[in-house]
């Protein structure tokens, strides 16, 4: 049973407000058309040029509820104060889609409102922004046939997505300021050190202030569910489940108790607790894939019933491959198991001799 704390209890702010967290730190939440149905954003109270004002960590999707939300909030709960800054954790839709909106709408003639983020994340968002979704929907069709999915109802869902991540972020600006591993930011005079993150995101950066003991934790670490770490088409051979661990097992070096705002859930104590049920969680998962090949080659597509003890939908069905295909490539980078292309040009993997 995890032994996580939660602060605020069940209390989460509505749509279009804002609940303190900390001092200069407010927590918003808005909405998102998916299963997990919400996103946690930031404000945190900044001074720029001499000017007073807010900094938002993360933006939401691109939508029209989401823009809403945003216009509700300007009106009541920024206290008649400018957004100086956006910052964003990485490049996925629900955290970096309105960036581009947010900048220009907080952007004037005498004062520009800069979008901060790692150099990887934002070349990567740009591309994807500009081509729909940053690869050949074909290539993504026969890389999940290559590892054993021939489900037409989930490759047909893949097909349709030809426009997956440019709907969400319709644009990203074309300049930022980069947020790179150690980098300190002076936001409203508290300091907040840079943590890049890797698996999840190609540079994930969370952002830690040692003087409010918070920890703005973004996709790397969440309370109740795990992080969606996969393999994908424009880097099929990757090993993002041992970059994964690896990121969250030196976030240990933070204190114990700091108090974590993650993207998704509510805020927690527990960190390192949190890390041990994280890695238990994978190496369970681990345990479960050398079980099941230990005798037979598997595909990643036949291991999903081994990996997911639910039914899975056509959606849930093509980010579980990602998920299956980063734990076999686990155990192949330790030597474990091998990989085997079959006559049918499916990839199995079986236990190393």
């Amino acid at each position: 049973m995890s032994q996580l704390a939660y602060p605020f209890g069940e209390t989460v702010p509505a749509v279009g407000t804002t609940l303190d967290v900390a001092r200069g730190v407010r927590w918003l939440r808005m909405p998102l058309p998916f299963a997990l149905d919400h996103v946690n954003l930031w404000l945190l109270r900044d001074r720029q040029d001499g000017r007073d004002g807010w900094a938002i960590v993360d933006c939401g999707i691109a939508n029209d509820a989401t823009r809403a939300a945003w216009e509700q909030l300007f009106a009541n709960g920024l206290e008649g104060l400018p957004v100086l800054r956006v910052i964003v954790t990485h490049l996925h839709p629900d955290h970096v889609g309105l960036a581009d909106w947010l900048t220009r709408r907080w952007s004037t003639a005498g004062h520009t409102c800069p979008l901060w983020m790692s150099a990887t994340d934002w070349h990567a968002a740009r591309l994807f922004a500009g081509t729909g979704n940053g690869t050949d929907i074909g290539a993504v069709a026969r890389f999940l046939a290559r590892h054993g999915l021939t489900d037409p109802v989930v490759l047909g869902e893949v097909s349709g997505r030809r426009r997956f991540y440019a709907d969400g972020v319709p644009d990203v600006p074309g300049q930022y300021h980069r947020l790179m591993d150690g980098l300190v930011l002076d936001i409203g005079g508290v300091q907040w050190r840079c943590i890049a993150g890797y698996g999840h995101a190609p540079e994930h950066i969370a952002l830690h202030s040692a003087e409010l003991d918070l920890l703005i934790s973004g996709d790397m670490v969440l309370p109740r569910i795990s992080t969606n770490v996969s393999v994908f088409a424009t880097e099929p051979e990757a090993n993002p489940l041992e970059l994964y661990l690896g990121s969250i097992g030196r976030m240990r070096a933070l204190p114990p108790g700091v108090r974590v705002l993650p993207a998704h859930g509510r805020p927690f104590v527990g960190l390192h607790e949190r890390i041990g049920e994280l890695e238990a969680h994978h190496e369970a998962r681990l345990a479960d894939v050398r079980s099941a090949c230990r005798t037979t080659a598997h595909s990643a597509a036949e291991l999903l019933p081994v990996l997911f003890h639910r039914q899975l939908d056509a959606h849930q069905t093509a980010f579980a491959m990602g998920e299956a295909i980063a734990h076999l490539h686990l155990l192949a980078a330790r030597g474990e198991m091998r990989a085997v292309t079959g006559t049918d040009g499916v990839v199995r993997f079986a236990m190393a001799a």
